[in-house]
């Protein structure tokens, strides 16, 4: 095998031997390096050595792109590998798997970031919603909504939500310093729905930092900042509530809506003490006309049992059975009750009474039992609140007949004081005016 000094003049000069598909010519100053000459002309650098009692060769590259000096050292640190034990063919494959996942992660991690918090909003709330009930659901929509589209009821387009101008913010642009300017341009202009929207997008900013992806690129909550908080406020306590000599006005107007599924629901609302959203989720199957009770789709315990009282099952006798919820609606996308407060809202206008919402009627409910001295944990359970103190904690169990005897007198008295006379009649119920 003759080997000859490598220069460049040598190396332009190689040719294949002929008849030969290809020629190796050998560096005589490093072992191992050599010249591979196809007929063809195409010329590259290789080594060749033997590790383990194998022959093996390598290709370094070509003699365009690789130096004398360059395909020498290479040679040599391959060299040194083999002395070593190590073969280079499976070293090299390592290192380029190794540079190719490096080369993948970079352009994911490059894909993540260009995620925005609208793209991920819409994410959570497909992955999170069953968990949700309507009005939640319909929270996380008006607050992300763009706006600019035709409302239902009127000519007017909706505005844009709370969080819309953080649709298009990259996730990982999302810093303290950004959401403390939120916080102060939403809280100048609407700081009770932005404190609900920096609710919801706390709980979003938690999910993402528990995300199999975007815990790479959100690892703290910005929405928690105190200035953030600061800069949008503190609610102001509600009072809201009827009192009794308010009562035979409000039901007036509240019986004369035109839509009795709504004046049934308020009405039920008030008698109950139940949460909104409790009710317009009541199913039929939830309704026991036979033994009396209203089964509650609590938020605290699940579910609650309580009775259902006679001038509640009156009303609730008396809606048409369309589909599976009690409270039905036939624009409502959910079937169901959505949005009542619009109706009560011009109810208690014609009433004199602005100002009162559908909690304050769920508040009116706990304020009026006060007159007729209603044991605190019996109001408490009606209207699904845990039980205060050991002995209601741990001692206290009532059967739903005693809760029956408080409710039906909590809900005649509460007749009595708007004027309205009723009385139970076999087989059904009917109202006396």
């Amino acid at each position: 095998m003759k080997r000859e000094n490598f220069t460049a003049s040598r190396v332009a000069g190689f040719k294949c031997a002929p008849g030969k598909k290809q020629s190796i010519f050998w560096d005589a100053r490093t072992p191992g390096l050599g010249l591979r000459v196809t007929a063809a002309g195409s010329k590259a650098y290789i080594f060749e050595s033997r590790l383990n009692g194998k022959t093996i060769r390598m290709t370094i590259g070509d003699p365009r792109s690789w130096t004398i000096g360059g395909a020498q050292a290479e040679a040599s640190r391959i060299k040194v590998m083999i002395d070593q034990g190590i073969d280079p063919r499976q070293a090299k494959a390592e290192t380029i798997a190794a540079n190719e996942a490096k080369a993948a992660a970079l352009t994911a991690r490059q894909a993540l970031e260009m995620v925005t918090v609208g793209t991920a909003w819409a994410e959570y709330v497909a992955a999170t919603k069953s968990a949700w009930g309507a009005l939640h659901l319909l929270d996380h929509i008006k607050a992300m909504q763009s706006g600019g589209s035709k409302r239902t009821r009127s000519h007017r387009l909706t505005a844009p939500g709370p969080l819309a101008s953080l649709a298009k913010v990259r996730l990982v642009d999302l810093t303290p310093e950004l959401m403390i300017e939120w916080a102060r341009r939403e809280g100048a202009k609407r700081p009770a729905r932005a404190r609900n929207a920096r609710a919801l997008f706390s709980a979003f900013l938690n999910w993402c930092a528990a995300h199999p992806t975007y815990k790479a690129i959100v690892t703290g909550n910005a929405a928690q900042h105190k200035e953030v908080k600061k800069h949008l406020g503190k609610p102001q306590r509600k009072d809201d509530a009827l009192q009794k000599e308010q009562l035979a006005a409000w039901f007036a107007a509240v019986r004369q809506i035109g839509n009795p599924v709504i004046s049934h629901y308020l009405q039920s609302l008030l008698l109950t003490g139940a949460r909104p959203n409790e009710l317009t989720t009541l199913r039929w199957q939830d309704v026991d006309f036979q033994w009396h009770s209203l089964t509650i789709r609590d938020k605290a315990d699940g579910l609650r049992v309580i009775p259902l009282t006679p001038f509640v099952a009156h009303l609730l006798a008396a809606l048409p059975r369309r589909n599976e919820w009690v409270f039905s609606s036939t624009s409502s996308a959910s079937g169901h009750l959505v949005e009542p407060r619009i109706a009560h809202d011009k109810a208690c206008a014609v009433a004199g009474l602005e100002g009162l919402t559908l909690h304050g009627l769920r508040r009116s409910f706990a304020s009026l039992t006060e007159w007729l001295e209603v044991p605190f944990g019996i109001a408490a359970q009606l209207q699904g609140h845990k039980p205060q103190g050991v002995r209601e904690q741990h001692y206290i169990r009532r059967p739903l007949d005693l809760l029956r005897m408080w409710h039906v007198k909590i809900e005649k008295w509460i007749l009595d004081q708007a004027g309205i006379e009723f009385q139970q009649a076999a087989p059904g119920l009917r109202v006396v005016a």
